[in-house]
């Protein structure tokens, strides 16, 4: 057989999800679309405004620009780059979430999906789309029937979030999931536990990997560590994103803390309620800091001579892919993490533990074995990590149905 194709072009593609353009905060899905527009039309749409974020955020800048298009004052369809447009749906869609009954909402939701997918049809009418290729980046509900209404040539589940831990999804995505998987043409993962998953219900199911924006991370001129934590001893054990109880083991991080008196714990980022009330802060060589500035955490991790991912497993956390980690190796740093099936790509380069005493373990050598050649192997390695990579193996996924 010949090896599989990575570059798919003069396609039209539709990139439908749960992320908006509009939504401040990056995506995987925003990334991708750009990558794909190198070579493809692309449009992304929007997802449809829904009855009840009509009514309870009629005056937010977002829902008023959706209800202009949805009157005709507004056009829809916004280039933001060469081959790449973005869609505003012009039907409202009804906010169904909340019904038990699985059988009205399977009604509802089919009408949700035909208004969308008519608000779809006439813009790819107007792009002069013809015969497209339809990508669904974890949207089960509103675009559960988008493969029988657009007839796509190809239709793509992209699982990048294990939606069925979160309960706005769980009751009725029990059901739609495995069936919009298994009706997907090829689905694919972000990690090596979705990709299973996945398989399941599909074994046209493909691990593509991870695209990360490492630039911040790769180019810190500044080496300087910041101002709250220069005093603290070394060394410095530490940890950059949100303190979550639901994600992190505080019960961990305090045994760490407690067995090792002679390391200074540092925990950087926003904290929830759990971590706000956690005993942590009774721990002396324990140091939070609080939220700091997007652009300063390469400052911070950069300090660090062990950075940590002290994950829980649960169903929140285990299907993720952790960007934290390349961001870590990014900088060349020593990481202990947590072991977990999505980890285990990053095992020949990091130290993975199970147990609290395999966490003391692992620091300990992480600290001992720290030398200049690792850290050029973890910069490599988190490198290799990018958006173009990720798309190649996308779309060797798709070249994967000629092949057949």
């Amino acid at each position: 057989m010949l090896p599989l194709n990575d570059l798919v072009k003069g396609r039209d593609i539709v990139i439908v999800g749960q992320q908006p353009w509009d939504e401040p905060i990056g995506s995987n899905c925003k990334n991708i679309a750009i990558e794909f527009s190198k070579h493809n039309r692309v449009l992304y749409v929007n997802s449809p405004l829904d009855r009840i974020t009509q009514l309870k955020e009629k005056k937010t800048p977002r829902v008023q620009k959706r209800l202009a298009v949805i009157k005709g004052k507004a056009d829809g369809i916004v280039p933001l780059q060469k081959n790449l447009w973005n869609l505003y749906p012009d039907r409202i869609v009804e906010s169904i979430n909340w019904l038990k009954s699985r059988k009205v909402f399977n009604h509802i939701n089919k009408i949700n999906n035909k208004r969308f997918a008519a608000s779809i049809k006439e813009a790819i009418n107007r792009l002069g789309f013809k015969v497209i290729i339809l990508f669904d980046d974890n949207e089960m509900f509103r675009s559960f029937y988008l493969k029988e209404l657009l007839a796509p040539a190809i239709s793509i589940y992209y699982s990048r979030d294990y939606m069925l831990a979160v309960d706005y999804w769980k009751y009725h995505g029990e059901k739609l999931e495995p069936l919009l998987i298994a009706k997907s043409d090829i689905c694919i993962a972000n990690s090596t536990y979705l990709a299973n998953y996945c398989r399941k219900y599909n074994p046209r199911s493909f691990y593509v990997g991870q695209g990360c924006d490492l630039s911040m991370f790769t180019a810190l001129a500044d080496k300087t560590v910041p101002a709250n934590i220069a005093g603290i001893s070394r060394p410095l054990i530490g940890y950059v994103g949100v303190l979550q109880s639901i994600r992190l083991d505080m019960e961990l991080l305090a045994y760490i803390a407690e067995q090792r008196p002679d390391w200074s714990i540092v925990l950087v980022g926003p904290m929830d309620e759990d971590f706000r009330n956690s005993r942590l802060h009774s721990i002396p060589n324990v140091h939070i800091p609080g939220p700091v500035p997007p652009e300063m955490l390469p400052a911070y991790i950069n300090a660090f001579d062990v950075c940590l991912n002290p994950q829980l497993i649960n169903e929140v956390t285990i299907g993720n892919y952790p960007r934290k980690i390349d961001e870590y190796l990014a900088m060349g740093k020593p990481v202990v993490a947590t072991a977990t099936e999505a980890m285990s790509i990053f095992a020949g380069h990091t130290y993975l533990a199970t147990t609290k005493e395999e966490y003391i373990k692992a620091i300990e050598k992480a600290l001992k074995e720290n030398h200049p050649s690792l850290q050029v192997e973890r910069i490599a390695f988190a490198s290799s990590h990018t958006w173009e990579n990720n798309v190649k193996e996308i779309y060797k996924a798709i070249n994967s149905l000629n092949a057949e």
